[in-house]
């Protein structure tokens, strides 16, 4: 006999066909319906953060009285096995839906629904044993729920995900740094030649970028932790025992060993999502930092014959499919076009962090998408650039000291003792008849041989005036 390949299932809109075989239910397939907007759905780390909530209000419905003790199992069960991945494949909405995320609140609460339906022998549908709303979604509304998902789960990919990557890049930043520290090299002002710094010194600026984007993005934490569960609709708790936002706070920071707290003011946090932008922005503040650190090393790498080509990077792939032995800076281009497009997302997520209305900002699934799209993608650039390129670049010395000897800045240490105007005589004169600028300085005679050799020492000329 063959098996049906739909089934009827009925919500407050009347009778829908669901696919035979899936979890979800009513509400989930009209919003497939509705919403076939392009293949961006709902990030899996909103979907597990929404299963770590479905499995907090379970205990503490129950610890309240609110919900037996065999259908708190049962949704623990089935939350658990949601948030390890087994289900990920019964969550196919898009991003582009109802701007509060409430198709993929329901989402969730039909799937918990059906994977205990399925184990006790009830018909998928059936909404027994237990009720997606009246059970798994009980003291709950999407409007608290599916924010506080997206706080759960940008806080956990950024502590566990991106912020580990990062310290691991600023390492291999510092290494760089350490490695290079006697190399004296002409720095550089406009593009233009400057007085000597060391390599050393140079790198150590990318490291500190990198630091202080590191310590934004771990400040922006402490707005995502505050979490509006317990407002349920608008803020005032409705339908939520007393205490109940406290401890599912609570619960929470046992399941995820991360210090979520009940937020102060839910109206708040719920009408408006200020933290979430921040955290976004200081995305792009490390976007903005990679960018310049890559395009660095893209100058100072370019050649290698007729560009600076200071800085030797790992031969990964052929550069052209016409130029035999071309290599191109690959890495570089790669992290410049993530930054880029994190950039692009912040602008995204700061328009619809403006976009609010009264008790509502119906802009979840977008501000969602795009900052856990933004930390993905900044978490493999880095890791890329970081295996791919800033382990394996070695400095090439002697192109470095070709350009320390022949640079007309070195004159700068003579300013202070004869004097801006005769020591830019010596730099033009040097410039104009090809001369290195000693002898343009025994040539004007404007100071002796032994005392230019005394002055202009690189190395030096790389820290303060003694």
């Amino acid at each position: 006999m063959t098996k049906p390949v739909v089934r009827i299932e009925h919500d407050s809109i009347g009778p829908i066909e669901v696919p035979a075989d899936v979890l979800w239910g009513a509400q989930t397939q009209r919003s497939l319906k509705n919403f076939a907007i392009t293949e961006d759905t709902i990030p899996t780390e909103i979907i597990h953060a929404l299963a770590l909530i479905k499995q907090a209000a379970a205990i503490v419905n129950e610890h309240f009285g609110l919900l037996e003790n065999s259908k708190k199992d049962q949704i623990v069960k089935a939350a658990k096995s949601i948030s390890n991945g087994s289900f990920d494949n019964q969550f196919p909405l898009r991003v582009w839906q109802t701007g509060s995320g409430t198709q993929t609140n329901m989402n969730i609460n039909e799937v918990i629904s059906n994977i205990i339906a399925k184990e006790t022998g009830e018909q998928l549908g059936s909404q027994k044993p237990l009720h997606p709303n009246d059970d798994v979604n009980k003291s709950q509304s999407t409007n608290d729920v599916f924010p506080s998902a997206i706080h759960i789960a940008a806080a956990i990919s950024l502590k566990n995900r991106l912020l580990p990557e990062l310290k691991l890049f600023i390492q291999a930043i510092d290494n760089k740094s350490k490695v290079w520290g006697e190399i004296i090299k002409v720095g550089r002002t406009h593009l233009q030649d400057a007085v000597p710094l060391t390599l050393g010194q140079e790198a150590s600026a990318w490291r500190d970028q990198v630091i202080h984007a590191y310590s934004r993005i771990q400040q922006s934490l402490t707005e995502l932790y505050p979490l509006p569960l317990g407002g349920t609709a608008v803020g005032t708790g409705l339908n939520t025992p007393a205490g109940f936002d406290i401890e599912i706070t609570k619960t929470l920071t046992t399941i995820t060993g991360l210090p979520f707290f009940s937020a102060n003011n839910k109206f708040a946090v719920m009408a408006n999502h200020d933290g979430l932008v921040n955290a976004m922005a200081q995305l792009k503040m490390l976007a903005i930092t990679l960018l310049k650190i890559v395009n660095d090393i893209r100058l100072l790498s370019c050649g290698p014959r007729t560009g600076l080509g200071e800085l030797s990077l790992p031969a990964n792939e052929p550069g052209s499919s016409i130029m035999p032995g071309k290599i191109n800076p690959t890495q570089c281009e790669s992290m410049s076009m993530v930054c880029t497009q994190v950039m692009g997302l912040e602008t995204a997520v700061a328009m619809a962090g403006s976009g609010g209305h009264l008790q509502m900002n119906t802009y979840k699934p977008l501000i969602g998408f795009n900052l856990l799209h933004s930390i993905n993608l900044l978490h493999d650039a880095c890791k890329s650039c970081r295996i791919g390129m800033i382990e394996g670049m070695e400095a090439n010395r002697s192109k470095i000291n070709d350009y320390l000897q022949n640079s007309l800045m070195l004159v700068t240490a003579l300013a202070p003792v004869i004097g801006y105007n005769k020591a830019s005589e010596i730099a033009k004169y040097a410039h104009e008849n090809n001369l290195s600028l000693r002898q343009a300085s025994l040539k004007l005679n404007y100071i002796s041989g032994d005392e230019f050799d005394r002055i202009i020492d690189p190395e030096k000329m790389t820290s303060p005036t003694p």
